[in-house]
């Protein structure tokens, strides 16, 4: 695997108060040009591009069902949710470690909120052809996700040609922001997309509020009677 750059964590805690935080707390979403650069990003989309042709990326599934409405109509995404510690994702592992570093220096700063913890990654490849994920917000039901982190491994994107543009409706604000899903780095609090037409590949991660994600497994436990998972994309 190539060599992969370093970036200090001085570098990282300056993007994040000069340019991360700020943003989040004004608008509700941020995003990053080149974060790992292209070498780096380079070796993570190969790692991704590897899963899909291993068969290991498989359908997206949905939180719940809509008689009559297929599974396609709303996502057409193929997943995989990885930890970095898998054979053949030490690149991915890399973006992992460095996306929690600029969070965790961002936490301190974004209110009250006691951020400690995350999902896995979602590895994701739109196939195109019209697939894509409609309009959604990410946590509807109190689950404890806080803040979506999104790195797009698309290169030399032309949103005319191929669609696939991030539209981001901030809460309580009267725009819309429109983001191609090039190579950067995304985060957001109000998360929703829209189709594309050409093979699209992102990974992903959301952060929790401890208090509300305790909150949330505590009433699946009171529920079930039980300490079964509340969504499949838990730590």
């Amino acid at each position: 695997m190539p060599l992969i750059e370093h970036v200090s964590y001085s570098d990282l805690e300056r993007l994040a108060l000069e340019r991360v935080v700020p943003g989040l707390l004004a608008h509700g979403f941020c995003y990053v040009d080149g974060l790992l650069g292209d070498l780096a990003g380079g070796t993570v989309l190969e790692q991704v591009k590897e899963m899909q042709r291993s068969g290991a990326l498989q359908d997206g599934r949905l939180a719940g069902s809509v008689p009559g409405i297929h599974r396609r109509s709303i996502r057409g995404d193929k997943i995989a949710w990885v930890s970095g510690s898998e054979r053949g994702c030490e690149a991915i592992s890399f973006l992992l470690n460095l996306v929690d570093k600029l969070v965790s220096v961002c936490a301190r700063h974004l209110g009250n909120r006691a951020i400690r913890a995350r999902s896995k990654a979602m590895v994701a490849c739109y196939p195109g052809n019209g697939a894509g994920y409609v309009k959604h917000v990410d946590n509807p039901n109190c689950d404890g996700r806080c803040i979506t982190c999104i790195y797009y491994l698309n290169k030399n994107w032309n949103a005319k040609e191929h669609g696939g543009i991030l539209r981001i409706f901030p809460e309580g604000k009267s725009y819309v922001a429109d983001i191609k899903p090039l190579f950067l780095f995304h985060l957001s609090l109000y998360d929703k997309t829209r189709c594309w037409l050409c093979c699209r590949y992102a990974i992903t991660v959301w952060y929790f509020d401890s208090e509300e994600r305790a909150e949330a497994k505590r009433r699946v436990r009171d529920l079930t009677g039980t300490n079964t998972q509340i969504t499949d994309w838990t730590e």
